[in-house]
């Protein structure tokens, strides 16, 4: 289901929106606090998409609490958005989760998520991403998106 993927990309205007809390994170591949970040226990409906870019990352369908503090989904909504790769920092390997066209910085994949979901848990951090709720999905040119919410 890819989207017109070139509508989504990097710009110096979008950098420099960023606040110093993003910039560390999505710039600086860091982390946030656990339990301090404005996602982690977030329960309203809608999509979650880059904060660079604005690529639509993650649905709030497959939200889960994993119980770590931060945002925590099952999958993305579209492969096409993510990138992968591997992280041997802090002494261990690990999959780093990037937006594609945004390339920020968006957090980890671990293989403990629920296993009736796949088995995955995107541990993603709140400053890498925007909520868009879903009444403004079609405001906000993500109409495509409203499907997830059908039951």
């Amino acid at each position: 289901m890819a989207d017109n993927i070139a509508k989504y990309e990097r710009t110096d205007e979008a950098i420099a929106k960023l606040t110093e809390k993003q910039k560390y994170v999505v710039l600086h591949d860091g982390t946030e606090t656990p339990f301090k970040n404005e996602f982690w226990d977030h329960k309203e409906e809608g999509i979650y998409i880059d904060t660079i870019s604005g690529e639509p990352l993650f649905s709030s369908t497959d939200k889960f609490d994993s119980g770590t503090g931060w945002p925590s989904f099952s999958k993305p909504i579209d492969d096409n958005f993510i990138n992968m790769r591997e992280d041997k920092k802090l002494f261990m390997t690990r999959t780093e989760v990037r937006s594609k066209n945004g390339d920020a910085h968006l957090g980890h994949l671990f293989n403990d998520g629920p296993k009736e979901a796949g088995g995955q848990r995107y541990c993603i951090n709140s400053a890498s991403l925007t909520f868009v709720p879903k009444a403004e999905l079609v405001d906000k040119g993500y109409e495509k998106y409203l499907r997830l919410f059908e039951e």
